[in-house]
């Protein structure tokens, strides 16, 4: 059986590269498993010889795998090989959809962020919408691949998602038309002496392109920078380390996980900072940023890297692990959990900023708005700044400004 070396950790996927099929025969479970899979196979031959039709054999193993990794936790799935395929085209950063990261929470899908300048963000979907309803059926006890499968379609035709949000008294309809989704992971633009950098998704190249960006703003003589992971729902554990990397000495630990049988896997920088230690760096964050976001801002608040300022985190730190199976379907299963450098487990904590700075829903539409209707009117790809309405980025650039850093030792 062939293995996949690619990690990934966003809200749904974390790869690892490891795995062991079969019955366990060990640890300190009770029940005696050989009678439970007489069970399972009396009442499939039950089903095979009994039903009222000929059933697809195929129909019925599938079925029974998808309940069995579902029955563990949101994050574990069986992926049919048309599933698997779209799974894997999402590493691209290339897919079709409507563009949202979504997670389970009480066997409902939950929005954890709009990806930037895609359909949804476009709608006003934002963190923490319920979706109740998906073209009028009901989502409750909904796998996630079945919410994602439901949700996207053919570019150009529509979908209608009914969503619960805080704050409102009753659920919202959102007719969200499809495109294909082409998510550039890294922009950035400069203002004033200040360097922003707004990462989306760590996708392939992220770590790159981000290299690119921070030289072209180093040589337009910035003296401070400020790292966006807002609403950036995750992606490559393999970025994540790398882009970790880019600001951490080499050595440093970036982050560890540790399964049922203790640690796993330890990551540590492998080369020196891309840019100087004495350069002041902010990073920003909300409800919206999960798991690799939540790697890089815990790894840089750890060591004191950088001043965290925003809102809570999502708190995504459950680590899966795929394996591909013979006829092109793959198992996604929950194995361990990651930790930043000073051991912290913020599974379902999320990463309390350093310093605290709220918006409100009316101060969250205000800016969304503005930039909505900026890049109708303007070039859609630019990074649009707008410190005034945006106070969390207002008080990065105060921060930069004073040059000054929370310290915190891992």
């Amino acid at each position: 059986m062939s293995r996949v070396n690619l990690i990934l950790i966003t809200t749904f996927f974390f790869f690892t590269g490891y795995f062991v099929a079969g019955v366990s025969k060990t640890g300190n479970s009770t029940e005696d498993e050989y009678s439970y899979m007489k069970l399972f196979t009396d009442a499939l031959q039950i089903v095979k010889e009994h039903y009222v039709e000929e059933p697809s054999m195929k129909k019925l193993i599938y079925g029974a795998l998808k309940g069995m990794l579902t029955s563990l936790d949101p994050f574990s799935t069986f992926l049919s090989p048309e599933h698997y395929k779209e799974f894997m085209s999402e590493t691209e950063g290339h897919f079709g959809g409507v563009g949202i990261e979504i997670s389970m929470e009480k066997g409902r899908p939950i929005v954890v962020a709009p990806i930037d300048g895609t359909p949804a963000f476009k709608a006003g979907i934002k963190p923490g919408d319920i979706i109740i309803a998906i073209n009028d059926e009901d989502t409750f006890n909904m796998t996630i691949i079945d919410v994602v499968k439901k949700i996207r379609g053919k570019p150009g035709t529509k979908v209608k998602l009914t969503i619960l949000r805080k704050g409102e008294d009753k659920p919202l309809k959102v007719e969200i038309e499809r495109a294909i989704i082409k998510i550039e992971s890294v922009r950035y633009t400069k203002y004033g002496d200040i360097g922003y950098i707004k990462l989306s998704q760590f996708q392939h190249g992220t770590s790159l392109d981000l290299k690119k960006a921070i030289k072209e703003l180093k040589q337009e003589g910035v003296k401070g920078f400020v790292l966006d992971l807002r609403n950036d729902p995750g992606g490559l554990l393999s970025e994540a380390v790398k882009v970790s990397d880019v600001f951490l000495p080499k050595g440093k630990l970036i982050v560890y996980t540790k399964g049922r049988k203790g640690e796993i896997e330890r990551y540590t920088a492998k080369t020196d900072p891309y840019i100087s230690e004495d350069i002041p760096l902010v990073v920003l964050i909300n409800k919206g940023s999960a798991s690799a976001s939540e790697i890089v801002t815990g790894a840089l608040q750890d060591h004191g890297r950088a001043t965290v300022v925003g809102e809570k985190s999502f708190g995504k730190a459950s680590v899966q692990n795929i394996v591909p199976l013979e006829d092109g379907s793959a198992i996604k299963l929950t194995i361990a959990y990651y930790y930043t450098p000073s051991g912290r487990l913020i599974n379902k904590k999320g990463i309390k900023p350093d310093i605290e700075v709220s918006m409100s829903e009316e101060e969250q539409r205000e800016l969304a708005e503005t930039v909505r209707k900026m890049k109708i009117e303007g070039n859609g790809a630019k990074v649009i700044l707008l410190p005034d309405i945006d106070k969390q980025l207002k008080k990065a650039i105060e921060l930069i400004r004073k040059g000054g850093r929370t310290k915190r030792a891992a």
